[in-house]
């Protein structure tokens, strides 16, 4: 579990792709003594395990359904990347619980700086729209985020200029991949309001919550 408070900007150094084994080796500021083997670390977003650290990097494994599912397959050595280590019990939830488990990408339409601040929209796919809403939470490469408005497929927030500094939105621009993770208690609040799974198992029904007023 993670909060989504970026602790470093980490530089990968190799992405090593087999068709049995794929790896990724990292940079980072982080203290080598402050991390264990088999440990989780979130790479923009995506928690994976160190299999071996030392001389101030780390390496992890990827599994085939990382790289489908994120942007670590795209990336290549040089780029940079969020860091955050795993959240203790006795730490402060300062962003929002994030799990790691990324549900997808989302394309940057717009990057426009506002006052002090700078407002992203992202390209959502379709079938995650209905785990957003306006002032709730998203992960977005890792960085614990406000959701300021949605549309019908669409997600923009608003990104203050300390977690610009601090994170690797400032090198992104119109067009890059993002990986994107959805509001956890979202999902499942989404999940038990799934009309259509309600009316196939017979239960709620979407004519029933409009008979009663809720719809």
């Amino acid at each position: 579990m993670f909060t989504g408070l970026i602790e470093d900007v980490g530089t990968i150094l190799d992405i090593n792709r087999k068709a049995s084994q794929s790896s990724i080796t990292v940079s980072t500021k982080i203290p080598m003594d402050e991390i264990s083997l088999g440990e989780s670390i979130a790479v923009n977003g995506a928690c994976l395990t160190v299999t071996r650290y030392g001389d101030g990097q780390f390496t992890a494994d990827v599994s085939p359904e990382t790289l489908r599912k994120t942007t670590l397959g795209q990336h290549r050595p040089n780029d940079h990347v969020n860091l955050e280590r795993a959240l203790r019990l006795t730490d402060r939830l300062g962003g929002h619980l994030v799990t790691g488990h990324v549900d997808g990408c989302g394309r940057i339409l717009k990057r426009q700086k506002e006052s002090n601040a700078w407002v992203f929209q992202f390209q959502v796919d379709q079938v995650l729209m209905n785990q957003f809403v306006s002032k709730g939470s998203v992960a977005v490469d890792g960085i614990s985020l406000t959701v300021n408005h949605v549309d019908e497929e669409s997600v923009s927030v608003t990104v203050i200029p300390h977690t610009m500094k601090q994170t690797t939105l400032q090198h992104l621009k119109v067009g890059d991949l993002v990986n994107i993770e959805t509001d956890l208690i979202g999902k499942y609040v989404a999940r038990c309001l799934d009309l259509q799974t309600l009316s196939k198992s017979g239960g709620v029904s979407a004519d029933l919550l409009a008979k009663h007023g809720f719809l």
